[in-house]
């Protein structure tokens, strides 16, 4: 996208092919299917509109808007913070680096909370470390809860989380964003879910990371000391502590360390019912258990 370009009418087709040859030149993997999906995110279309629109005048605003989302790319981040947009389920979440990118497993996790408690509406769910609020979020619309919280450590991610609060419509209960570390912030409350996507890499394992996850997403919510499970572990604790009898705990967790997790809860005597579950993909990536009815001996 050259000065002179900019000067004069871009059409998207035109936007799609500068966009191309900017990514192709700095070896980015398949750029002409990367260009469509960055000038669809930026336009907040389906993927195929572009290609069905490629006559349509780009004005002023959203040519700034891609030359920005270009050239964040081009730094190494990733296309959904290049963009400032990520789909999640039936949402559109806005994102930057405070929050994690939202994934596909974090959407598994959300259907397997929905299944779970499909037969029994009401209460309240509390998604713990929100990010950018999409478990949230995705439980309020989907769900049918009274109320669903979700906490964070982070200032900038509730920041983030409150604007795809603001922005999602049809809500089927009122979501209510809380500061604080884990469930420090619903403390002598009740909840029938807890449910959370914590930080589960350690500390030594970062230079394995991919360089667009190490370098762009937020260190807090990656890293969990030096074993990945300081997070997991106080959370399966205080979990026990908030959720009423019957009540579900649901985390996503590292493959690796999906064993370890599950025997940590298991542990927990006021757990039972620990079971596993695979991500789409056959991996042991999700530890859901229940709330005894009693506490144990």
């Amino acid at each position: 996208m050259t000065t002179e370009r900019a000067s004069a009418p871009v059409t998207v087709s035109q936007l799609l092919d500068d966009t191309a040859r900017r990514l192709n030149a700095r070896g980015i993997s398949e750029p002409f299917s990367e260009a469509r999906e960055m000038v669809s995110a930026l336009y907040d279309v389906p993927r195929f509109w572009p290609l069905m629109n490629g006559g349509v005048e780009v004005d002023a605003a959203m040519l700034a808007r891609a030359y920005a989302a270009v050239a964040k790319r081009l730094q190494g981040a990733p296309l959904a913070y290049a963009v400032g947009r990520a789909s999640f389920r039936h949402l559109v979440l806005d994102v930057d680096e405070r929050v994690l990118i939202p994934r596909p497993e974090t959407e598994h996790l959300v259907e397997l909370v929905l299944d779970a408690m499909s037969g029994t509406p009401g209460g309240v769910a509390v998604d713990v470390g929100t990010g950018s609020g999409a478990i949230a979020i995705a439980l309020a619309a989907e769900g049918n809860f009274e109320r669903v919280y979700g906490t964070d450590i982070s200032l900038g991610a509730l920041a983030v989380a409150a604007r795809n609060v603001e922005l999602a419509a049809r809500l089927r209960a009122p979501v209510e964003l809380l500061h604080g570390s884990l469930l420090g912030p619903v403390a002598g409350m009740r909840a029938r879910v807890v449910v959370s996507n914590p930080p589960y890499i350690a500390l030594g394992e970062a230079q394995a990371l991919p360089a667009s996850v190490r370098d762009w997403e937020p260190a807090v919510a990656l890293y969990s000391g030096a074993d990945g499970m300081t997070a997991t572990s106080r959370l399966v604790r205080e979990a026990a502590a908030v959720l009423e009898p019957g009540g579900l705990l649901a985390l996503e967790v590292d493959v690796r360390r999906a064993s370890i997790a599950a025997e940590l809860v298991s542990r927990e005597r006021r757990f039972d019912s620990v079971r596993v579950e695979l991500d789409l993909t056959g991996r042991e990536r999700f530890v859901l258990a229940r709330r005894q009815e009693r506490d144990g001996a």
